[in-house]
């Protein structure tokens, strides 16, 4: 059996454990040099310098790529560097449609740095098959897709998007940062260049900074691998093997925090407080068929509407056991509030029109009891429910 036989739960452990030839260790070396020696003025090795290449970070490299079914894998020092990257493959006078559902960072960046280069956008909801093509011009070379989207969960079609893209000559780059390629694989379903923030649910325990790209194609790879050493943003080396010491553990950790997100968002739909709760897992959200077609679970991160922002000031201070804090995917409970936070950049009125309401915050569930976790939220919404009763 070769490595793309196994299975993921065997894949996270084969392609991150490399043993060291020369002594047995059964770990990849952090090889923390910058530069290499090379045989002769006639004859270089296969490094020379580490931000061209280094062997801790081919392993974390070649284990996404296995991982996410690409052809080549990239680690970035941030998952704004690598998106930063997948958009430099773009040119001056190109035009890229990015899903109006998209996280803040991506929407700072497409809408007041690509300008500056020539590269012009339109958001779109890519879920609206006649605004979708009509959004398409003559210079559309990407449409870019985040799905589960952030921070409402709302599920985009990546089979569709895709065969309406591909009609128009334009590549599909996806953000799979949410699902992880334990749950989703979107190159399988034909995106050409999927992306994570591997400071999430890859790395797991809040710790590093890191972005990860995935192609499909050699051609797409060499484009990316150009502008990754070109740019010089990579991910520095002890990063990379924190981040394979995370990914060892990424199968088993998801399914449990999945596991505990579907619990805890099915209790959270039953509370008085909640006016929402935007999960895909659950049977009767508006995503959660097509989820299922594409997807293997719901994932990690819910969010849920209890109606205001004095009611958000109440319960961040109510609550004991989820920490509240930007990002996601960490073994703890994390609790954000997205117009504050993640789409901070975004004015009230585009906030809105995207579903992130003044009473919206994001859940990214972790591995605690999820027993505790509700007993935890109840105390804390007796008290704002307590404290309403009063005024």
């Amino acid at each position: 059996m070769s490595i793309k036989d196994f299975s993921d739960d065997t894949k996270v452990i084969k392609t991150t454990t490399r043993p060291d030839p020369e002594t047995g260790a059964i770990n990849p070396p952090i090889q923390l040099s910058s530069t290499f020696v090379q045989p002769s003025l006639d004859h270089f090795g296969k490094y020379d310098y580490t931000r061209s290449g280094n062997p801790t970070r081919d392993v974390l490299e070649e284990s996404i790529a296995a991982l996410e079914h690409g052809n080549r894998g990239f680690a970035f020092a941030t998952g704004m560097a690598a998106i930063s990257t997948a958009f430099l493959t773009l040119h001056q006078g190109d035009h890229v449609i990015v899903t109006k559902d998209v996280y803040g960072g991506t929407f700072r960046l497409v809408s007041q740095l690509l300008p500056n280069y020539g590269i012009d956008y339109t958001f779109v909801d890519c879920n609206d098959e006649a605004a979708l093509k009509a959004a398409f011009k003559p210079n559309t070379k990407v449409v870019y897709i985040e799905t589960p989207s952030n921070p409402t969960l709302k599920v985009t079609d990546i089979k569709r998007v895709v065969q309406i893209a591909h009609a128009h000559d334009a590549l599909v780059f996806a953000d799979n940062t949410f699902m992880t390629p334990i749950f989703q694989k979107p190159l399988d379903l034909g995106v050409d260049l999927v992306l994570h923030s591997g400071t999430k649910f890859l790395a797991g325990h809040s710790d590093i900074l890191a972005g990860l790209i995935v192609t499909k194609s050699k051609e797409l790879g060499d484009a990316v691998y150009f502008i990754q050493n070109a740019m010089g943003a990579t991910l520095g080396i002890s990063d990379c093997w924190l981040l394979l010491r995370g990914i060892k553990t990424l199968s088993i950790r998801v399914k449990a925090e999945a596991a505990n997100a579907l619990s805890l968002a099915k209790w959270l739909a039953e509370q008085p407080i909640v006016e929402k709760v935007n999960y895909p897992g659950l049977e009767d959200f508006d995503g959660h068929d097509l989820q299922f077609s594409q997807a293997t679970s719901g994932g990690a991160v819910l969010s849920f509407d209890i109606g205001s922002e004095d009611n958000v000031r109440q319960l961040v201070q109510k609550l004991k056991i989820p920490v509240f804090s930007v990002s996601l995917g960490a073994v703890e409970t994390i609790l954000s509030y997205p117009p504050k936070m993640s789409h901070a950049e975004m004015s009230a009125e585009e906030r809105h029109a995207c579903g992130i309401t003044d009473g919206l915050l994001r859940l990214s569930v972790g591995v605690e009891d999820v027993d505790d976790l509700k007993a935890d939220f109840k105390q804390a919404f007796e008290k704002i429910e307590a404290s309403q009763l009063q005024h």
